[in-house]
């Protein structure tokens, strides 16, 4: 017994209309993804280098800092025995606040300068990576991102499971490092009950600070391959098959079939402005069967003999025609007739290498006009 079973290869294909995504972004789809908001930018670059950028920071000016730490604590103290006689009764709240005020002003001031860092190194790195347009489009509210059917796949899409081994790869390698950093240093630190309180609280700080350099850089390897995933991700996201291709040039260009129909207009419209001039030529010239070109000469036109109208075969046929019911002399000359044709555009002169030879077929011209007219 056969069992036949019928599956549908477009199962297996990537979303989208016209088949699976092969096709290299276009220049215009990457800037409408753009107006959205959709960039190849990697957050896990940005803050790695901003953090790593504040901790330099500090640790190069950590000695004033420490200094002002310092100076913030004896001003708390100094402050204190101001209060002190008043502790016998009421708690002097009005102080005590004046007093917290100035001390977060101070703390502020202090850590002024590893913010400002921070903040203006987020913004440069963010800059470097997707360039400077500002748009509003991600603030606006979409509610296909309520659907739970939507969430559903989100949360179980490939891009969570990315986001999850990135989470685990940075909580190991940093704890690895925090262990393998404190263990070489914990003789040291079991010592500090025996330091002065300077000493002490300057080993904690540097501790603290080479500890929180070396997470830093490890971010910053972590965030390097998350840019270089991202722009991976990115192209692919972007990608587009090649009805869309199609489409999109259909719409920037113009339907083909639409633009032929215009030019095949605008060449019959030509072609009927051309023929209406044939009747004002002076002479038309033929190669009796294939070719026919009609020429005028007018000095207050043009200094030399132009084209007013040419055709092959049953265009040529046509001018013939409109040139006999005109009463515009027909002259054979298939070599002339063959040069004008191919040469000469309908509406410029002739050439320099011809005026000999349509000079002498005007002056025919001219003279079958004198004899017509004296008969």
């Amino acid at each position: 017994m056969l069992c036949r079973l019928e599956y549908d290869l477009q199962f297996f294909a990537k979303e989208g209309p016209g088949g699976e995504k092969t096709e290299e972004a276009t220049s215009k789809k990457l800037e409408d993804a753009r107006k959205e908001g959709q960039v190849c930018k990697s957050m896990e670059l940005t803050n790695a280098i901003a953090l790593l950028a504040a901790f330099l920071t500090i640790r190069i000016f950590g000695l004033m800092m420490g200094q002002n730490f310092v100076n913030i604590f004896r001003f708390i103290y100094q402050g204190i025995p101001d209060s002190i006689t008043y502790w016998a009764g009421d708690i002097p709240v009005k102080q005590v606040d004046r007093l917290m005020i100035t001390v977060m002003l101070r703390m502020i001031i202090m850590l002024l300068p590893v913010f400002l860092v921070g903040f203006l190194v987020s913004v440069v790195v963010n800059i470097l990576q997707v360039k400077w347009k500002v748009t509003t489009k991600p603030l606006q509210p979409k509610f296909s991102k309520l659907n739970p059917v939507n969430g559903m796949k989100r949360l179980f899409s490939k891009e969570k499971l990315v986001e999850l081994l990135k989470s685990i790869l940075k909580v190991g390698l940093i704890s690895y490092i925090v262990y393998s950093y404190m263990r070489d240093r914990l003789g040291m630190l079991l010592l500090m009950p025996d330091y002065d309180i300077l000493a002490a609280v300057g080993l904690v700080v540097k501790t603290v600070l080479d500890v929180a350099i070396r997470v830093a850089l490890i971010y910053l390897l972590i965030g390097i391959g998350d840019y270089i995933y991202q722009r991976h991700k990115f192209r692919e996201d972007m990608k587009m098959t090649k009805q869309e291709v199609k489409d999109e040039y259909k719409d920037a260009e113009g339907d083909p079939q639409i633009k032929g129909k215009i030019r095949q207009k605008m060449a019959e419209a030509s072609r009927r402005r051309m023929m209406q001039s044939v009747p004002e030529a002076d002479v038309v010239i033929t190669n009796p069967t294939h070719y026919a070109v009609a020429l005028k000469y007018d000095t207050e036109i043009s200094d030399a003999p132009f084209v007013t109208a040419k055709g092959q075969d049953f265009l040529a046929q046509k001018i013939k025609e409109l040139a006999a019911e005109g009463g515009v002399e027909i002259v054979e000359n298939k070599p002339l007739a063959r040069m004008l044709y191919h040469n000469v555009d309908v509406g410029a002169a002739i050439p320099p290498e011809l005026y000999q030879a349509v000079a002498e077929v005007l002056a025919f011209v001219y003279h079958l006009r004198e004899d017509r007219n004296s008969a």
